[in-house]
C-alpha cells in the first residue's frame, strides 16, 4: 500500500510522527512524506528542518514532496492510496473546511479527494475546541474524510486543545480504506 503522509507545523509533535511513520515502514508500506513549505524551511526549538527531512527520507526512502506541483500527480496519476495528514495543524484543519490549497499537503489532500480516495486526519491544534471546531465538524461531515481518535491533551493548561492518539494511525488508515471511521473517534 502506498500511503501520502502529510506533515504540517505542530513542530513538537514530529518526533512521535517519525516513530510512527517508521513504524509504518518497518511492516512494510511505502510512505511517501508531504511536508508543508513551512516544515520543509523552518528550524524551530523543538528540532532542525534539515535533519527533520534527512530523517523522513531515510525511514520512508522516498524524497520528500515539499511544493504544489510535485504533489499535484499524486492523485490524479494513482501514486497513493490513502493520505494520511499528521499532525494536522489548526490552519490546516481551517484550510482543508474551506477549500484553500496553498500547499503541498493541502493539494495532495485536493487531488486525492477528486478521485474518491480517503485523507486521514491526525488533529494536533490548541484551537480545537474553540474557533476550529467548526472546521473538525465540517470535516467530519465530509465524505472520504477520517479522523485518528483524539483527545484532550492537557484539559487544565490547554482546554482547548486536542491530540489525536498516534497509536491508533495504523488501524484509522485500515478502516478508511473500508470506507469507515474508526470510534470512538473521542477518547
Amino acid at each position: 500500500m502506498n500511503i501520502g503522509f502529510g506533515i504540517t507545523g505542530s513542530f513538537c509533535t514530529h518526533d512521535k510522527i517519525l516513530q510512527i511513520i517508521s513504524n509504518l515502514a518497518g511492516k512494510g508500506y511505502n510512505i511517501i512524506p508531504i511536508v508543508t513549505e513551512k516544515v520543509y524551511k523552518t528550524s524551530t526549538r523543538f528540532g532542525n528542518n534539515k535533519i527533520f527531512i534527512k530523517k523522513l527520507e531515510e525511514i520512508t526512502k522516498n524524497k520528500v514532496i515539499h511544493t504544489i506541483v510535485s504533489a499535484e500527480p499524486l492523485g490524479p496519476k494513482n501514486l497513493i492510496d490513502i493520505l494520511v495528514i499528521s499532525p494536522c495543524t489548526g490552519n490546516t484543519l481551517s484550510k482543508l473546511a474551506n477549500a484553500q490549497t496553498n500547499n503541498a499537503v493541502t493539494m495532495t489532500a485536493k487531488s486525492l479527494m477528486r478521485n474518491n480516495k480517503p485523507v486521514v486526519i491526525g488533529v494536533s491544534t490548541n484551537d480545537a475546541l474553540g474557533l476550529n471546531l467548526q472546521n473538525i465538524a465540517k470535516l467530519l461531515n465530509t465524505k472520504g474524510i477520517f479522523f485518528i481518535p483524539m483527545h484532550q491533551d492537557d484539559p487544565i493548561k490547554k482546554p482547548k486543545s486536542l491530540i489525536a492518539n498516534w497509536d491508533k494511525t495504523e488501524n484509522t488508515i485500515l478502516k478508511a480504506l473500508e470506507g469507515q471511521q474508526i470510534e470512538p473517534i473521542l477518547e
